[in-house]
């Protein structure tokens, strides 16, 4: 990310090349996985590469466009922006994958539900080190309903979309504590949206593995 802010500073002409090709590896990459229907116990290494860069690659290019061109309050939109793409992906494969919500690929490992919950979780935490309303108390428990797991899957990026947008540029560069971390809200912004898409990674790497389509890719 930060090879990715530096194309900033950089003259107009440098900046649209590393733009034509940062989406080319983008584009390559998300091919690469797609390709991955199913992942056996010897491809488990391999799989965790892919969705390291897939996540990686997705953030990256949600951020590109705004900041090569230098647009007021662009950091707020891309990340706003991105948000929603998560949302419409992680509520989309909560419906397709309604049926199979307590498959695992294995012992000690995040279930489908589990995952979805997990998101859920991060953005009620992220909003409240954004607006500065943590909520200590005890973590609610985990939803099993798939129509009230999508909901509320969508109702927390709603509410995060909120909180990004409400932020200056002051604010983002505001100091925050996350996971026992110091960090700026900008930070922990980046942080939580490259770990959901690593997340959205392996969402859809348990509906190849269960047969079923991403909804996007049909």
């Amino acid at each position: 990310m930060l090879v990715l802010l530096g194309i900033v500073s950089r003259e107009q002409a440098h900046r649209q090349e590393h733009v034509r090709g940062k989406k080319r590896r983008v584009e390559t990459c998300i091919r690469r996985y797609e390709q991955h229907e199913s992942f056996s116990d010897g491809e488990e290494f391999h799989m965790k590469k892919i969705l390291t860069l897939y996540g990686v690659c997705a953030l990256a290019i949600a951020l590109m466009v705004p900041l090569a061109q230098s647009q007021p309050a662009g950091l707020q939109v891309a990340f706003a922006k991105d948000a929603g793409t998560l949302s419409d992906k992680f509520t989309g494969l909560a419906r397709v994958m309604s049926g199979k919500y307590d498959w695992k690929p294995g012992q000690g490992v995040r279930s489908v539900a589990d995952v979805f919950n997990l998101i859920v979780t991060e953005n009620g935490m992220l909003v409240g080190v954004l607006s500065g309303t943590q909520n200590m108390g005890a973590k609610p428990a985990p939803i099993t309903d798939p129509q009230k797991l999508q909901e509320a899957l969508k109702a927390s990026y709603i509410d995060l979309q909120k909180a990004i947008t409400g932020l200056s540029d002051n604010d983002l560069q505001a100091p925050v504590k996350l996971f026992g971390r110091d960090m700026t809200k900008q930070g922990a912004l980046m942080l939580i949206l490259e770990d959901q898409h690593e997340h959205l990674g392996q969402s859809i790497a348990y509906a190849r593995s269960n047969g079923v389509v991403p909804p996007w890719s049909k």
